[in-house]
């Protein structure tokens, strides 16, 4: 809310904002007001199946929450370092900067996540149709996210051209809790 009201995603009448950290979470904003859904779970992102699954990705892994292949278990901040460098392993820190110096897991992990990181955004633009999508949390930090995802929508989104911005959020980790006090002042 913080992000649709006065941070990156101000003036534009849908927004999807995605916070990708130790976990995953969304949001969703149209005309000021958040989305909650009949069951309170509209932006539940994280634990949405990840879209156009190729053979090299089967078994779908695990989650938590009881299903099999939520893209938290692809997305999240820890999935992409235990790609990276392994089991056991939680923190991102110079993925970039290794990949740049040519470390082939990290090239791969980067170009895995873009992958499916457009293929998700993807879908929320097929099914939502959002003005724009504003990412948070720490894995937004990566610069190729806003350099690399975008074209590779084409690929699956049904429109022949794909304008949707995708951008960093403005407030940082701030947002979060001005979201919160932006509910209040929606609430009174």
């Amino acid at each position: 809310l913080s992000e649709a009201a006065d941070g990156a995603g101000a003036g534009n009448r849908t927004v999807f904002g995605i916070i990708i950290g130790t976990g995953m979470g969304a949001g969703i904003v149209v005309d000021g007001k958040v989305i909650g859904g009949r069951h309170s779970i509209a932006g539940e992102w994280g634990h949405t199946p990840l879209p156009w699954v190729r053979m090299e990705e089967f078994p779908l892994p695990k989650c938590f929450c009881g299903n099999e292949g939520c893209l938290e278990r692809y997305l999240c901040g820890p999935e992409l370092a235990k790609d990276w460098k392994g089991v056991g392993h939680h923190n991102t820190a110079g993925i970039e900067e290794a990949a740049a110096a040519g470390d082939i897991a990290a090239i791969g992990a980067l170009d895995r996540y873009m992958d499916r990181f457009s293929r998700a955004c993807a879908l929320t633009i097929n099914f939502l149709d959002p003005d724009i999508i504003v990412l948070g949390g720490g894995v937004s930090n990566l610069d190729s996210i806003y350099e690399r995802v975008p074209p590779l929508l084409a690929r699956h989104v049904i429109t022949p051209t794909c304008t949707t911005p995708i951008v960093r959020n403005k407030h940082g980790d701030s947002s979060g809790v001005r979201g919160a006090a932006w509910l209040w002042d929606v609430a009174e």
